[in-house]
């Protein structure tokens, strides 16, 4: 059971100031948007600078209007909600589940997915500055691991979970305090930007907010990988007992995950805890009898002709 919100170890509210600079970044990216109440001022201002700039940012409204019409994932919140696409929720619930399976407390899941916002908006990029690559940016040449290792979302994030863990003091600084002393960044005060969208994220995927996470999907019913998911499941969140009943925060983190990754395993429906997800809309609904063993269904698989 998670201890309450004020013990160590849960997440942390960093400074004023920080609270105010994700606030203002948060519209400028074009997938990893906040929808608000009073958006159409936000929205119209967002538009003006772009054409000024000459880039064609994608808008909170054209993602919501999107999201009908191909994957898209939401993590709701009580301000508003964030949305992200396929890719990034895979590696959002990645970095989740390699963190509370080495035993961190919530708290390091929000700092590690603050960092991998500001170092690659969770897409693993097989590029960057020198020979920085993946989701957070590491560097094969500073011994963080090989090229290919570090291309694996969860060798990256358990790279990083390691280095976290021997920062003095990591769980009573601030996220953006963490998150440098880990990745020596030339901007440390820009992993403090994405605070407030780390935590709402670590808060969903580490079973803190029931039902807080979910995707609108497109699966493919002929073309998914039939048996690698079990292989996933078991290096990502570690042995699951799926026929026996999970603790609530145990059991959103496998649930969320499949949902996060059902696009790449033909994943039809997730059940926990009295809720269904299924892949035709975002919202998790109440079922009955859906008690607290993680359930699922995959489409049958068919190889490419």
């Amino acid at each position: 059971m998670h201890p309450s919100r004020a013990r160590a170890g849960r997440h942390r509210r960093g400074s004023p100031a920080t609270a105010a600079s994700t606030r203002g970044a948060t519209f400028h990216h074009p997938v990893f948007a906040r929808r608000r109440r009073k958006r159409g001022a936000v929205i119209a201002v967002v538009l003006s600078l772009a054409f000024i700039a000459g880039v064609g940012f994608v808008t909170v409204r054209s993602l919501a209007q999107q999201a009908a019409a191909k994957p898209t994932c939401r993590v709701a919140s009580s301000s508003g909600s964030y949305l992200l696409d396929v890719e990034q929720a895979a590696n959002a619930s990645t970095i989740a589940a390699v963190g509370k399976r080495a035993g961190l407390p919530d708290h390091a899941v929000t700092i590690a997915l603050a960092a991998a916002i500001q170092e690659s908006q969770l897409h693993n990029l097989p590029y960057g500055d020198r020979d920085s690559l993946g989701l957070f940016q590491q560097r094969p040449s500073q011994g963080w691991g090989t090229r290919s290792q570090l291309l694996t979302p969860r060798f990256a994030a358990a790279a990083f979970f390691g280095a976290l863990a021997r920062v003095p003091n990591w769980n009573a600084i601030a996220v953006a305090d963490a998150a440098q002393a880990v990745q020596h960044s030339n901007a440390p005060e820009a992993y403090g930007n994405w605070e407030s969208e780390a935590r709402t994220l670590a808060i969903a995927l580490t079973g803190e907010k029931p039902a807080g996470f979910g995707c609108r999907l497109g699966v493919d019913r002929a073309a998914h990988a039939a048996g690698p998911l079990q292989a996933a499941m078991a290096a990502e969140l570690g042995v699951v007992k799926l026929g026996d009943p999970l603790p609530a925060a145990r059991g959103w983190t496998v649930a969320t995950w499949l949902v996060a990754h059902a696009q790449q395993f033909g994943i039809t429906s997730v059940s926990y805890d009295g809720r269904r997800w299924t892949p035709s809309s975002a919202e998790w609904r109440a079922v009955p009898g859906a008690g607290l063993r993680v359930q699922f269904t995959q489409a049958p698989f068919t190889a490419p002709r």
